[in-house]
């Protein structure tokens, strides 16, 4: 039963084979009676892996991309693009602009792919949502280098959750605090944020390590050597042993 719940796509066969392996031998027409019991019938019918347990499964591969807006004292609106990695928390800030065109958005995904084709373990998927800015040739562009696009349902805000988390702390702890001018004040005010996100600020899913820390040489702590460093005016604070 345990391997037909947490193998939805193994028929009896499968399962009589991988028991094999432990040492149990069993027919597959007792596994198939056993299975009809618990209520598990053949592959098809089980209920497949839930969201939740493929972003666990897969989350050192995942990426996610999404918008966020920001109004300018003027009442202008613009839009942020970024990507985060799901597995390690770190987000990549793509740009940005007052008019999302598909182009523009394509452009921005060649920029990053440039920067992944370093990464030591290469990415398979990618999460976004159903925008319209989101476009073919955006999917192409992933595709080319082998990364796999998941939809998120319609009205499903929560199926990108680890973005939409990033959203709301970016909010809470640096725009809701500023005001932004326009578009070249709101760009350098989300490049410090996102370095200090990354190089810094401890997140409870990594057990209180920032997504890329600096390695900073080991030496006996005392209160007296910790120095504050302001960031955006005061409005980030970050703590450092003095050399």
């Amino acid at each position: 039963m345990r391997l037909a719940r947490e193998n939805p796509r193994w028929g009896y066969q499968r399962i009589v084979g991988e028991l094999k392996g432990l040492g149990v031998a069993v027919s597959a027409t007792s596994v198939r009676t056993w299975l009809r019991e618990g209520g598990l019938g053949p592959v098809g019918t089980r209920p497949g892996s839930t969201w939740r347990e493929f972003i666990r499964a897969h989350r050192q591969s995942l990426l996610a991309v999404d918008f966020f807006t920001v109004e300018t004292v003027w009442l202008q609106r613009l839009y942020v693009l970024f990507f985060i990695e799901l597995g390690t928390r770190r987000v990549h800030f793509a740009g940005c602009t007052p008019t999302p065109s598909g182009p523009w958005v394509t452009q921005q995904a060649r920029q990053l792919t440039w920067t992944l084709a370093e990464r030591q373990e290469p990415l398979r998927f990618l999460i976004r949502d159903r925008d319209q800015k989101f476009s073919e040739s955006f999917d192409r562009v992933f595709q080319s280098d082998g990364i796999e696009i998941v939809r998120t349902p319609f009205r499903a805000p929560q199926a990108n959750g680890v973005a939409e988390r990033f959203v709301r702390t970016v909010r809470a702890e640096c725009l809701d605090w500023l005001l932004v001018l326009n578009a070249q004040h709101l760009e350098q005010v989300v490049r410090i944020f996102i370095d200090h996100y990354n190089c810094h600020r401890p997140h409870r899913s990594l057990a209180l390590a920032p997504p890329a820390p600096v390695r900073l040489p080991a030496g006996e702590w005392s209160g007296a050597c910790v120095l504050r460093r302001d960031r955006l005016g005061g409005a980030i604070h970050e703590y450092t042993l003095a050399a």
